[in-house]
């Protein structure tokens, strides 16, 4: 029987708390089973231990305890597209109907042609087109259905899972070796932070008032007598790049003392924890794994690591290498 990411955020909880629970012996059972022994996965569970231990040096009191991390390749997989863009995508063909002008008009009149490249040529301008078209114009709670169903039908074009199984395996078993030591887990995304919500919990455990976000302006109105929130064209927030800590502040409030990240895209949210008083831990997922998942990084368009690496070398931070410090990628591999 395969298991899916839901599954295994609300089951390794249980088998720590299990572990801890248990004779001494078996409370020393491996919190991180799908990371291999090595430097990485050894500076995990020394700062832990050392944010941890009361009466220690660096002990860091629960309410302290604030780890942020981001979605697009650090949680889950962001080839060949990141996946809201590809649900945004299958959005817009399943709109094409109610919309005859679309067929002259870009970047839609590609999109409904195949040609996804040729839609996507016009960069960020084209995507903020296509996600203003197939993000608006309802209610969130009608968006959250949605994308739930999206999330419950569609499938990946590599693997053919449902993109909540492309999951990391290994940092579904980080978040919840987090939590079950006192931390607070949130998601720091450049991704539509009402996107993320409708499976965060679901797939990591992570609660929707735990996830920070990109948000679209939102309006509040009634409807036949009943208040609604009304999703609208036009961007209100972008929590990407130097936008993230701005988007811990006004979200959380806290500086988190740990961070992950994939991408130079979350390089100020690293920045900003690591920089902090105290003890602090900053890790990139580095995507060196070709046969796995994929290879990227310094000249990728999608997830670049290129200043982040320079920095994460310069400033001691932890980088993952997914082929030499995963010991399985998904949950679906056997």
């Amino acid at each position: 029987m395969k298991s899916s990411p839901r599954i295994l955020a609300l089951l390794v909880p249980i088998w720590v708390g299990i572990a801890a629970l248990a004779s001494p012996a078996a409370a020393q059972t491996d919190p991180l089973p799908s990371w291999n022994d090595g430097a990485s996965k050894q500076a995990i569970l020394d700062f832990v231990e050392r944010a941890t231990a009361e009466g220690g040096p660096d002990y860091v009191a629960p309410a302290e305890r604030i780890a942020t991390f981001d979605n697009d390749g650090t949680l889950w997989a962001e080839q060949p597209l990141y996946f809201q863009v590809l649900f945004a995508i299958d959005r817009a063909k399943a709109l094409a109907p109610q919309h005859p002008e679309w067929k002259d008009k870009e970047p839609f009149a590609s999109l409904l042609k195949g040609d996804i490249k040729g839609a996507l040529a016009g960069g960020e301008h084209a995507i903020v087109e296509l996600v203003a078209a197939t993000h608006s114009d309802m209610t969130t709670e009608e968006f959250n259905t949605i994308v739930k169903d999206w999330l419950a039908t569609a499938r990946h074009p590599k693997t053919q899972r449902q993109y909540t199984e492309m999951a990391y395996l290994p940092m579904l078993e980080l978040l919840a070796y987090l939590r079950s030591r006192g931390f607070k887990t949130f998601i720091v995304t450049g991704g539509g932070i009402e996107f993320v919500r409708a499976f965060a919990e679901d797939t990591y455990g992570v609660p929707p008032e735990q996830v920070v976000g990109s948000a679209g302006k939102t309006k509040f109105e009634l409807r036949d007598g009943k208040p609604v929130l009304i999703k609208e064209p036009g961007v209100d927030f972008i929590d990407d790049k130097a936008g993230k800590p701005v988007g811990i502040q006004s979200h959380i409030g806290r500086r988190p003392i740990a961070a992950f990240g994939n991408s130079d895209g979350d390089l100020q949210m690293l920045q900003w924890t690591c920089t902090g008083s105290g003890l602090r831990f900053c890790l990139y997922v580095h995507h060196t794994d070709g046969e796995r998942e994929w290879t990227y990084d310094r000249q990728s368009s999608i997830g670049r690591l290129d200043e982040g690496l320079n920095q994460a070398a310069a400033d001691g931070w932890t980088v993952v290498d997914m082929k030499k410090d995963w010991k399985r990628v998904f949950g679906f591999e056997k």
